[in-house]
């Protein structure tokens, strides 16, 4: 795939913005936030639940409740904290908890009362635990599976051993609510789409015939919170079913390249300077693995303002990339990029500028990449 900066990339006095600075387009970041929720349409609205652990900024969260997203993820207490400051009405912290977080878990439930909390577990010592350090009853959970990525949860199957058995025990604990089953497929990454879609809809029966299952069991409803990004869409739609994307927001040359049928787009630039000029084909920036996510294998970055070059390394403070002529460039040039993986670039900025009709307003704060706001 090809990237093109067309006039919504357009920044005016970029040569006073020090580098390098992550640049996000609050206009495209709504369309990316539109054509989620079009994709996620209920007639109760809509079943998006995203993840905010891409953007970590309350302005974007309150960009998604202002187009009637009110269900999110996160991974930590401080995000939680931020979606519910912004105005969240449900949080799922899809994270288990130790002790002290869910101390911690417990002071925002307390400091956010309009705000509904919920956490993951996947044995029974966990659960314990939350409600012994969850003030009163009411401590809602949902169960989370190993549907195949080997990271978290317990299996759904079978019946002695797996999830049914944890739910089971789950319900002898009276302040304990399990408002349902967490399945993430981040392991879905196949780029053919007919095969991801082959493999998220197995995953989605196996899930399902659970859940059918424990309502019998049980005589109440559960929730199914599932996907991510490259996923979310097979999952929409389904019923009392939630869906959990987050690079929606931002997007990224990776999933534009591996998953161009979801039409998202760019959302931020990484602005950088060339700070030398090697020799005749080598240039430096100022795009060190500091700056943007160094977890993939080079290239890190695409630079659609560069027509004809190739990255030939990275150190913690620069970026080689080779060119036909270093003699069309100069010491100071701006050029801009597109991170492959942007959820770990956010990580890596403590604010967000937020570009409109070109011009640079007041920084957004990634108040979230601390580990802690006030709780």
């Amino acid at each position: 795939m090809t990237f093109t900066l067309d006039d919504r990339y357009r920044v005016e006095g970029a040569e006073r913005i020090d580098s390098p600075a992550l640049l996000v387009f609050p206009e495209i970041i709504k369309t990316n936030i539109a054509k989620a929720v079009a994709l996620c349409r209920t007639p109760e609205g809509n079943c998006l639940r995203p993840h905010i652990k891409t953007v970590k900024c309350r302005e974007i969260a309150e960009l998604a409740i202002a187009q009637g997203v009110t269900r999110f993820k996160c991974s930590t207490v401080s995000e939680g904290e931020l979606l519910a400051a912004a105005g969240a009405t449900e949080v799922l912290l899809a994270y288990q908890l130790s002790r002290v977080k869910a101390e911690r878990w417990g002071k925002l439930r307390r400091l956010y009362p309009a705000t509904q909390f919920a956490s993951i577990v996947d044995n029974i010592a966990s659960a314990q635990m939350l409600t012994e350090v969850l003030d009163g009853p009411g401590a809602e959970v949902y169960v989370d599976l190993n549907v195949g990525m080997n990271r978290t949860g317990i299996a759904p199957a079978p019946i002695a051993i797996g999830a049914p058995s944890l739910i089971d025990e789950l319900k002898e604990l009276p302040a304990l609510t399990v408002r349902g089953l967490h399945a993430y497929d981040g392991h879905l990454h196949q780029p053919d789409e007919q095969e991801r879609r082959t493999q998220a809809e197995r995953i989605y029966r196996e899930v399902d015939t659970l859940r059918r299952d424990l309502e019998v069991r049980h005589g109440v409803s559960y929730e199914l919170v599932m996907g991510g990004s490259p996923t979310f869409t097979y999952y929409a739609g389904k019923p009392n079913t939630t869906v959990g994307p987050g690079t929606f927001y931002l997007w990224d040359a990776g999933y534009a390249w591996d998953f161009p049928e979801l039409l998202f787009q760019p959302a931020a630039l990484l602005l950088m300077r060339i700070v030398s000029v090697v020799d005749a084909t080598t240039l430096c920036f100022d795009l060190g693995s500091k700056a943007v996510s160094p977890d993939s294998p080079l290239p890190r970055v695409v630079i659609p303002t560069l027509a004809d070059y190739t990255v030939t390394g990275q150190h913690e403070e620069h970026l080689n990339v080779r060119v036909p002529d270093t003699s069309r460039h100069a010491v100071g040039e701006v050029h801009y990029g597109i991170p492959v993986h942007v959820c770990p670039t956010v990580n890596l900025y403590a604010e967000l500028l937020p570009v409109t009709d070109g011009r640079v307003g007041e920084p957004w704060a990634v108040a979230a990449r601390d580990r802690k706001i006030t709780v």
